[in-house]
């Protein structure tokens, strides 16, 4: 009688003469996910700064820069690193009062979720389902 063996793409378990179980990890099985979960990581961080762009406060446009500067894109961390980027993020001109356009105001990262949100998700599962 054949001993059983079971095969996953993360490795297999054999039960060898002995009767123990071996469990070999696949070597192929964490760079491939790992370079698909970084991909997915990447384009959720570029679209957060994307989709965001339209909702931040602007006067010089210098906010909107500093969550350029602020994020390593992939790093999962997106921040905006003005100094007066918290007081704008909390307590800034009710949306709709920016005379740069109507969506500019603040909690812009809640209204970015409540918007874009679910397709964001949708895209990095495709990202990582796929291994772009």
């Amino acid at each position: 009688m054949a001993k059983p063996i079971i095969e996953t793409p993360k490795g297999t378990i054999a039960v060898g003469k002995n009767g123990k179980a071996k469990l070999e990890f696949s070597t192929t099985f964490q760079p491939k996910w790992q370079r698909r979960y970084s991909a997915a990581q990447k384009f959720v961080d570029s679209e957060v700064l994307r989709l965001c762009d339209k909702l931040i406060p602007m006067r010089t446009g210098m906010l909107i820069k500093s969550g350029i500067l602020g994020t390593e894109v992939g790093s999962g961390t997106v921040q905006w690193i003005a100094p007066y980027a918290k007081g704008q993020y909390y307590k800034g001109r009710a949306v709709g009062s920016s005379e740069t356009g109507p969506l500019r105001g603040p909690f812009w990262f809640e209204r970015f979720k409540q918007e874009h949100g679910q397709k964001v998700i949708t895209g990095a599962k495709r990202i990582a389902a796929r291994g772009a």
